[in-house]
């Protein structure tokens, strides 16, 4: 079905090419529908005025204010004037500054106690904020015609004010949408009669009228509650959805055998597993056992044991007569998972060799930097089904891999992998194999119930037994710098003590490092005399550490251009206790398991984001020796940068930082706009807040889908998922 005409309207139709294009080009809108999805970002009151005190430095605002005083001053000897016009709103001033001949008309216009909208970036100079040449809108009638219209156009009490650009101020965009306004009236409505009405929601023609146009507060919380309620609704549908196709495709059902290879590895662990991992285990056994593929998250804590658990599972399938891969995003994690699971199988991973038991099989590595010789032998291994396990990076997604019975796919972080890539995996096995998905970042309820929602989740949170507590500390290397010489000798206590260290930089530190972003020089915030600077560097720390505070211990490096030999060379060295400090990027970041390695220095730690530092930090502690993590700063203390760090420094609980690092990057677009390079579908819900919403949506949605799985009963449902999920932002919900 079409969607509806009159929304579907190019704006080029409806407001003419110029506006249009910029539009297009600086909000990504593109029809009428888009611009009638744009909602206003806040409101202002006719009596009351933007708080000029909290305005942020270098972006683009819109602020109702007073004019106070205006004054043309001279400059060049008399043949320049600029026009100097400070307002007031009671919270603080600002000074609005124009020049040379675009004086005359603000200066007939701005005279003290109008009031008007001003729209503009906001700039310092001598040390104060200012507008230069903003654009404005006059607020109150007086003889002039447009600022007659003004006050006809916005006959609410509240003004509505929009995202805006330089090229666009807010008002411009009201004007646009008064235009369009009259087509919300043939709004197609998503959502069920039955619902809307059951949970006391406004349709979708009255939101769209009062988010854009309200009279009252009451009518702007109408149309948000009836607006949150169609983003959630819309996305669990699509969600509820893929999860329905999945249940029909059938899969393999795989059982392990009573005694088999599953039974002597559980025989010959030195622990016993926890009560997580067994509750876990469980839930995975039980998909196993199904004839429709699993698909399944397993989210945990860093060091939960997520490994033990997705191990369990590939054996349970090899004993079932079938073979598992698992995936991980880099060669070195893929090393680091071969030669982990080898040792904890022991001679059970001997499959075919001389010393292999009786229920043993053979685990295979397979990278794109592999030797000719070695990598045709694991290709023969798969194919005949000699290895029951194979573990490595995209190189097993190729056309050439061809596996003999593929029954489990495990991947690890799922961040890193798009659709595509599980897709073309899936499309090994004789029928779809089952899919185990895990992550190392703790991800909040909701935020999983929206970006994983196709999937089942398990989660770990409990540790196990033997991993010790990880003490955190903020060292401001800028306030305190005896701080930081205090930091280098705990490390070399440590090593003293017999243990290793890591010392992580954001950046490699050679000539083809990214050159700075431009325009970060222009900023003149506090934070931006430690953010000038590029970032510390793997290779000139390393060197600085070798000859100053650490000399005498042996320091190596890591990081992701090196050669795959090199960096196994460096690890292997390292998890055998002959290098005392490994400087690395965040290549160590997910999967490295060195338990003598008991201390880690972040240098400049407000670079690396929430979820980061405490995957970061999960590298020590790993042994029975206490963790010892320190984030290096030169943030100033008032700065947002220092209280993140001092947020992770605080809780090693996971899923508590996870929260506070969406609400830290305004979630809003949570389904990650940066990433995915597609607009997010989320401009009303909140993530974390609007929790019973999604959890509500969830659950509404999964009943509509199975009722009516092609939503042939609900043309406006259809229509609304077909506006929101073209394919491009489908296959990227798929990556999360």
């Amino acid at each position: 079905m079409d969607l509806v005409p009159a929304l579907e309207e190019p704006l080029k139709k409806a407001l003419g090419p110029a506006t249009a294009k910029v539009m297009a080009e600086h909000l990504g809108l593109h029809t009428v529908g888009d611009l009638l999805h744009h909602y206003p970002r806040r409101y202002a009151e006719r009596g009351e005025l933007t708080r000029l005190a909290d305005l942020p430095l270098d972006e683009h605002v819109t602020v109702v204010a007073q004019v106070a005083t205006a004054r043309v001053l001279k400059f060049n000897g008399g043949s320049g004037q600029r026009l100097e016009v400070t307002i007031t709103d009671g919270s603080g001033q600002l000074q609005l500054v124009f020049f040379g001949r675009g004086i005359h008309k603000p200066h007939k216009d701005l005279l003290p106690g109008t009031r008007a909208m001003f729209a503009g970036k906001v700039g310092v100079f001598n040390r104060k904020m200012q507008l230069a040449h903003p654009a404005y809108q006059l607020l109150q009638a007086d003889s002039s015609q447009e600022a007659a219209e003004a006050v006809g156009s916005w006959a609410g009490a509240l003004l509505p004010i929009y995202p805006a650009t330089a090229k666009l101020e807010s008002w411009k965009i009201a004007k646009a949408v008064d235009l369009v306004l009259p087509s919300a009236q043939e709004a197609l409505d998503p959502l069920p009669e039955s619902l809307r009405e059951g949970r006391g929601l406004v349709p979708l023609t009255e939101a769209l009228l009062k988010i854009h146009r309200p009279h009252t507060k009451a009518d702007i919380a109408d149309a948000r509650a009836r607006l949150k309620w169609d983003e959630a609704f819309v996305l669990q549908v699509a969600l509820a959805r893929r999860r329905f196709a999945d249940t029909q495709l059938s899969a393999v059902a795989r059982v392990p055998k009573p005694d088999g290879l599953l039974t002597a590895f559980d025989a010959k662990l030195p622990f016993t597993l926890t009560e997580g991992q067994q509750k876990v285990s469980r839930e995975i056994f039980d998909d196993l056992a199904t004839e429709h593929p699993m698909h399944r998250l397993l989210q945990g804590e860093v060091g939960s044991g997520k490994t033990m658990v997705a191990l369990r599972a590939m054996l349970a399938v090899v004993d079932a007569g079938g073979q598992a891969a698992m995936l991980a995003p880099t060669e070195v994690l893929a090393q680091q998972h071969h030669r982990s699971v080898t040792e904890m199988m022991g001679e059970l991973a001997e499959g075919g060799m001389l010393g292999g038991v009786e229920h043993s099989t053979k685990v295979v590595l397979l990278t794109g930097s592999m030797g000719a010789a070695a990598r045709r032998k694991a290709l023969l291994d798969l194919t005949t089904g000699e290895a029951g396990i194979v573990i490595g990076t995209h190189a097993l997604i190729e056309d050439k891999v061809q596996f003999h019975d593929l029954g489990l796919v495990v991947v690890d972080e799922q961040h890193r992998f798009g659709v595509e890539q599980r897709d073309a995996l899936r499309s090994k096995g004789k029928q779809p194999p089952h899919l185990l998905v895990m992550t190392a970042t703790p991800i909040p309820r909701t935020v999983a119930m929206t970006v994983f929602g196709d999937l089942e989740t398990s989660v770990l949170d409990q540790l196990p037994a033997g991993r010790s507590p990880i003490a955190s500390h903020v060292v401001p290397a800028a306030d305190k710098p005896h701080f930081l010489t205090r930091a280098w000798e705990r490390v070399r206590e440590e090593v003293g003590n017999g243990h290793q260290a890591y010392v992580v930089c954001p950046r490699i530190g050679d000539d083809e490092d990214e050159k700075p972003k431009k325009g970060k020089a222009a900023k003149k915030s506090p934070e931006d005399e430690a953010e000038k600077r590029p970032p510390l560097a793997v290779l000139e720390v390393a060197e600085q550490l070798a000859r100053g505070p650490l000399q005498g211990l042996t320091v190596e490096v890591l990081h992701g251009r090196m050669q795959p030999d090199d960096k196994d060379a460096v690890m292997r060295r390292f998890a055998a206790g002959e290098t005392d400090v490994l400087v690395a990027t965040t290549v160590i970041e997910v999967g490295v398991n060195v338990p003598n390695a008991t201390a880690m220095v972040i240098m400049d730690a407000d670079r690396f984001g929430v979820s980061q530092l405490h995957q970061l930090r999960g590298r020590v502690g790993r042994g029975s020796a206490a963790g010892l993590c320190l984030l290096v700063t030169e943030m100033p203390e008032a700065s947002p940068a220092r209280a993140r760090l001092g947020a992770v420094a605080a809780t090693l609980d996971g899923f508590e930082l996870s929260r506070i690092d969406l609400e830290q990057r305004r979630e809003g677009d949570v389904l990650g706009q940066a990433q995915s390079g597609v607009r997010s579908s989320l401009r009303m819900l909140a993530v974390i807040e609007d929790e019973e919403i999604i959890a509500e949506a969830r659950e509404e949605a999964t009943k509509v889908v199975t009722a009516d799985p092609d939503l042939d009963h609900l043309p406006g449902l259809r229509t609304a998922l077909d506006a929101l999920l073209d394919e491009e932002r489908e296959q990227y919900l798929d990556k999360g």
